[in-house]
């Protein structure tokens, strides 16, 4: 069997994709050679042969990447700093020279500080990949001549699969038979047009673009419905190609800040690091010693636990926000989430119950009619397009459809904005209509009036129609038309739904959520905006607006926004509160316009005609029960579609902000000056103020806190803000807290070297104390805004921090303190060292109150 049918050139763009032409390309074979290729045919697999191709799917892809491959990546990335790989160098060096036992030491820390971070990524990393088990893509499948749903992992070469609309496309596909289909392929050919798709043979090489009997993975089916034959799957895929050819995900904006961040400590270090190692052998001092004590300062002054703290703050998040009912799919957009100002959503299942119910279906004097309600019945239980609430309202009526068989359908599709359906009872075919009203009076001839009478529809009775759909709006209805025609034929296209009749009007009711109003004033409270983007008319809007307190005045229609020049849409956006006759191309216009306003936007949505947007936006948001495109398309999914929920979810993405950015500015601060100082006074004694193996052990004691910053508590204050990466803070806060921790560093040289005369071992002793219990307090200080007294760290947080502080007392008079090279403090220079550190950690902590009162991120 032939396991890839389709071959893709490199391209500069997804756009100029070109498909080859070779002699078994999938758009040029007949489908009877292709079911021979595939070994399959029309009706698809039998349940025994598709297991057999997963299981040799499965095993293909466990041989290319397994999880012993990826646990080894991982921990293979913590030691891919060049500064570790040449302290490694320098390592092998100080062995072949003698001196195994340092080397094995420094070894020891090395590996242990590595094995840390590895677990605390590769935990995170299991976390997340549970979290996204949980949200699952369908696909209806043929078996055994049988109608299955199986999760799309499951798909194999030779299924045919349904399609309709809302599905995403789970493989390559060939075409075997369609119904006004039409693919949003925007994400592979850049057309923002969705693309009409049929059977046939597509002769030759062609764009792709231009290959009409194909489906490819990964793309959506915006309207109609197909069958297809399964032809490439993962890898092999179109899609799959360009993933593998492109690289990874887009940073976002913390990961941009992080990587700004990383440069900038690096050019320190380096710079740092050459000068005390030059100094160093200028004056004479050991060349080995001073390397290794170089380059362990390096890595004392580096950061190398920011990933796995990053990883460890996501993953952290992503639990929490699990249990507030939201699915994290891309781990990285959390940061994201919490630095959301401004949420545009859609109205329905949000701010409204979400519960369609029919209000009524009336004729144009307002009256009941029967007639109207039976056709509206049978154009929404007959269509086989994508369900919705509107049509589940609709067959809940109690009507009677004895008799009527449905025949063919023209889609709904948001051009048109309607969907027909051609039903027949007897000898009689009949096309009826729903839709938006301006949709179906621009196909409408004449009406039917309270009497039962057709008369034409002329202009007199159009404004009365409209005056009445306005009253509608405003009593708060969503309203659709309804209208039919007599046809001759058993089949139908869009041009034949003209010269149709008008029935009336569809009542609809969707009442607000009674929390609806409180959650949007807590998310103003947190300093999120919330902006209603929806189809509804302006009425209905207006309507909206009014229950919640939001002034008709900042209200925004489609067909004003489409009068707006850029630079005038970036001011009225920011403005608006509620956007209404909204088209789905308008929705993205609207997110990039507050986006390039400055705004962090996120946006949530589950139709069709939201998954552009959802692509637009900072952070895009689904939910559980989206159409398959709109959940693919989101970096997170709510469990329930409520404000409030996600109100929860960007307080946890602040936390997850937050926790983060209190690792950076400890780095910054105690770390980056303890650093400083030790290389300072290297420079000024007559032997080395630490040995490079305590340099690193007092990194790694300092470390092990740090792996519990993700769990620790986050202040109220900081949550009511969203966080933004600002690395000019940083760098103020690392010249305020590094000069702050030298000067007490220094302090300590004073005191140690000139008052109590201490040399060598004791005084690298009393040293390698005092730097450890400063970072270990400074954790404590720096991790709140507030006095450290005033908010209580995690857990934890605190008993890692007590027992690393303990173990560090202990360490001095032990057997392993001295192959350490460090002696037992006397009484009184401990309690020396004790006062400083009581001085240290009050000037901290009224320094830092006073910093962010004036510094705010």
């Amino acid at each position: 069997m032939t396991n890839r049918l389709y071959h893709q050139q490199p391209a500069e763009s997804a756009g100029s994709l070109r498909v080859l032409a070779p002699e078994n390309s999938i758009h040029q074979l007949p489908l009877p050679e292709l079911y021979t290729q595939l070994e399959s045919s029309r009706d698809g697999l039998s349940m025994e042969n598709a297991t057999l191709r997963l299981r040799q799917k499965k095993t293909a892809e466990q041989k290319t990447r397994s999880g012993f491959g990826k646990g080894l990546e991982i921990f293979l990335r913590q030691f891919k700093s060049p500064v570790v790989l040449l302290l490694v160098i320098a390592i092998l060096l100080s062995a072949v020279l003698g001196e195994i036992s340092d080397t094995l030491i420094i070894f020891c820390i090395l590996m242990a500080s590595g094995l840390l971070s590895f677990w605390q990524e590769w935990h995170g990393g299991k976390a997340v990949e549970r979290l996204q088990k949980m949200i699952e893509l369908n696909t209806t499948v043929l078996r055994d001549n049988g109608i299955r749903i199986l999760n799309t992992a499951e798909i194999v070469t030779g299924d045919v699969v349904l399609l309709k609309a809302g599905d995403i496309i789970p493989a390559d596909c060939r075409i075997l038979e369609s119904d006004e289909l039409h693919v949003n392929e925007s994400a592979l050919t850049g057309e923002s047009y969705p693309a009409e798709k049929t059977a046939g043979i597509v002769a030759g090489s062609a764009p792709l673009g231009k290959v009409f009997n194909c489906l490819w993975q990964g793309t959506n089916v915006v309207s109609g419905t197909a069958r297809a034959i399964v032809v490439n799957t993962g890898s092999d895929t179109v899609f799959g190609q360009i993933r593998m050819s492109l690289s990874e995900t887009p940073e976002t904006a913390f990961e941009k800040g992080i990587k700004q961040f990383g440069y900038f400590l690096l050019q320190i270090t380096l710079t740092l690091t050459i000068v005390i190692l030059a100094v160093n052998v200028y004056f004479g001092k050991p060349l080995l010693d001073s390397v290794l004590f170089s380059l362990a300062l390096a890595i004392g002054m580096a950061p190398e636990l920011l990933p796995a703290i990053m990883t460890v703050a996501m993953s952290s998040g992503a639990a929490r926000m699990m249990k507030k009912k939201v699915i994290v799919k891309k781990l990285s957009s959390i940061f994201n989430l919490g630095e959301v100002t401004v949420l545009c959503t859609d109205k329905t299942g949000t701010v409204t119950e979400g519960a369609v119910k029919v209000g009524g279906i009336v004729n144009i004097s307002g009256i009941t009619d029967q007639q109207a309600m039976q056709y509206a019945y049978l154009n929404a239980v007959m269509h086989q397009g994508f369900s919705n609430p509107v049509d589940q309202a609709i067959s809940m009526l109690p009507v009677e459809a004895n008799g009527f068989l449905r025949v063919n359908e023209v889609p709904y599709d948001f051009i048109r904005k309607r969907l027909s359906v051609l039903v027949r009872k007897g000898d009689e075919y009949i096309i009826i209509s729903k839709g938006s009203l301006e949709g179906i009076l621009a196909v409408c001839l004449t009406i039917k009036n309270g009497a039962g009478e057709i008369q034409l529809l002329d202009a007199e009775k159009r404004k009365k129609i409209n005056e009445q759909f306005q009253a509608y709006s405003s009593d708060g209805y969503r309203v659709l038309g309804l209208a039919s025609k007599a046809f001759d034929g058993d089949r139908m296209c869009r041009e034949d739904e003209y010269g149709m009749t008008f029935l009336g009007y569809i009542l609809l009711e969707d009442p607000l959520k009674q929390s609806s109003a409180a959650s949007i004033q807590k998310l103003r409270q947190m300093n999120v905006s919330v902006k209603i983007i929806t189809g509804d008319n302006r009425f209905a809007a207006m309507h909206i607006a009014q229950k919640l307190g939001i002034s008709k005045d900042r209200i925004l229609t489609g067909e004003e926004l489409d009068t707006l020049l850029p630079d005038g849409l970036l001011v009225r956006v920011l403005k608006t509160d509620v956007f209404a006759e909204i088209e789905p191309h308008q929705k993205v216009r609207i997110i990039k316009a507050l986006r390039q306003a400055g705004a962090v936007t996120a946006y949530i949505g589950d139709g069709i005609n939201d998954v552009a947007a959802i692509n637009a936006a900072d952070a895009g948001i689904s939910t559980h029960n989206a159409v398959d495109a709109a959940k693919q398309a989101a970096d997170f999914v709510l469990m329930e579609k409520d404000l409030s929920v996600l109100a929860d979810g960007i307080q946890e993405g602040r936390k997850s902000f937050a926790n983060s950015m209190k690792y950076i500015f400890i780095s910054t601060g105690a770390t980056f000056g303890n650093m400083f100082s030790v290389a300072g006074a290297s420079l000024l004694l007559p032997f080395l103020p630490m040995l490079p193996k305590q340099i690193l052990l007092t990194n790694f004691i300092t470390d092990l806190p740090a792996l519990a910053i993700a769990s620790d508590h986050v202040d109220g204050q900081q949550l009511l803000r969203p966080g933004k990466w600002n690395i000019k803070l940083i760098v103020r806060f690392m010249a305020v807290f590094g000069l702050h921790s030298s000067l007490f560093d220094f302090l300590t040289f004073y005191i140690l070297y000139f008052h109590l005369k201490l040399t060598g071992a004791s005084f690298r002793t009393g040293w390698f104390a005092e730097s450890v219990a400063t970072e270990l307090l400074i954790l404590l200080v720096v991790r709140t805004r507030k006095s450290f007294l005033k908010s209580t760290p995690g857990k934890m947080l605190l008993t890692i921090a007590i027992l690393s502080l303990i173990f560090t007392l202990w360490l001095p008079g032990s057997v392993l303190g001295t192959e350490l090279g460090l002696v037992a403090l006397a009484s009184g220079q401990i309690l020396l060292i004790a006062g400083i550190l009581v001085v240290y950690v009050i000037t901290a902590d009224l320094l830092k109150v006073w910093f962010f009162r004036f510094n705010r991120s």
